[in-house]
């Protein structure tokens, strides 16, 4: 499966983003799908996973109540809708895809930036 991240882009401190990221390939509804973040000078770290039919999501600590992943079976994408936006949030985001019977996250797009201004 391929993907493309989109959406990122500067914001200031307190305001709002959607991340969407788009797959081409395979059967998109067979893959449960993540949001990955790395800051600078920072590991990679799971921001957000949703299951294969949406019906389970899990958060980093550091964005649960202010971010939200979906996706739309039927449009093939993923969605990251970011709030509350904070500084430290700034990173460049990465989608990631792992198929369902897969142990870890074998496809990845491209980075988006996100850069959150104080």
């Amino acid at each position: 499966v391929q993907l493309q991240a989109y959406g990122g882009g500067l914001v200031q401190a307190g305001g709002s983003l959607r991340l969407s990221c788009a797959a081409a390939g395979r059967t998109f509804s067979s893959y449960h799908m993540g949001w990955f973040r790395q800051a600078p000078g920072k590991e990679r770290e799971l921001v957000a996973r949703i299951s294969w039919s949406g019906g389970i999501t899990n958060y980093a600590d550091s964005v649960k109540g202010r971010f939200t992943i979906s996706r739309d079976n039927a449009k093939n994408t993923v969605y990251l809708q970011m709030n509350s936006l904070k500084p430290e949030d700034t990173a460049v985001y990465y989608c990631a895809a792992r198929y369902y019977d897969s142990r870890s996250f074998d496809y990845w797009g491209q980075g988006t930036l996100v850069t959150v201004s104080s």
